[in-house]
């Protein structure tokens, strides 16, 4: 893992901190899980399988110090690395068509939604619902899914530029390094 890579990494997922704090709770007491998009943001413009395992426990274990669910500190431990390992999956096999904001949009909206049945299942089997699952999920897990599909349709487009930008002023350093040596 190149140490650009890890830091852009941990900013992302520090971006995903502040906004998964900030969310209001939206039906006994879960809140929206902001830090996926960012996790999912991460694996797309690192798509390599150590920076997707590292972002992927780091996620957890951010998300489970933060958890106000019952049960969640251990759901969120096992949710997030198999979300981040089927992302990548998803994201491996539709990147080879086209990646655009509402490709990455849509990835985000179903990697949502496996996290979240991830998410309730663990929970269920290690402590119990405060509801059923049925209830949690049409309340917590659908609508989180619609807002970090939104959020990442809007933040995509930015994210990808930024990326560009970068890998043309490092390949343009790269190059007058090794024009620097040469003469």
């Amino acid at each position: 893992m190149k140490t650009r890579s890890l830091a852009i990494t941990a900013v992302l997922l520090a971006l995903g901190y502040v906004l998964h704090a900030v969310m209001p709770p939206l039906f006994l007491g879960m809140r929206p899980d902001m830090m996926l998009t960012m996790l999912f943001l991460t694996i797309i413009m690192f798509p390599a399988l150590s920076n997707v395992i590292v972002a992927a426990l780091a996620t957890g274990v951010i998300t489970a110090i933060t958890t106000t669910f019952p049960g969640g500190q251990i759901a969120n431990l096992v949710d997030k690395p198999i979300s981040a390992l089927v992302f990548l999956a998803l994201f491996l096999l539709i990147s080879r068509i086209k990646l655009n904001a509402l490709t990455a949009a849509i990835l985000t909206l179903v990697g949502t939604i496996v996290s979240g049945s991830i998410f309730l299942g663990t929970a269920l089997l290690v402590a119990g619902l405060p509801g059923t699952f049925s209830a949690l999920f049409l309340t917590v897990v659908l609508p989180t899914a619609a807002i970090n599909c939104v959020v990442m349709f809007v933040i995509y487009p930015v994210a990808n530029s930024v990326r560009k930008r970068t890998a043309t002023q490092n390949s343009k350093a790269v190059a007058a390094q090794n024009t620097a040596k040469k003469a």
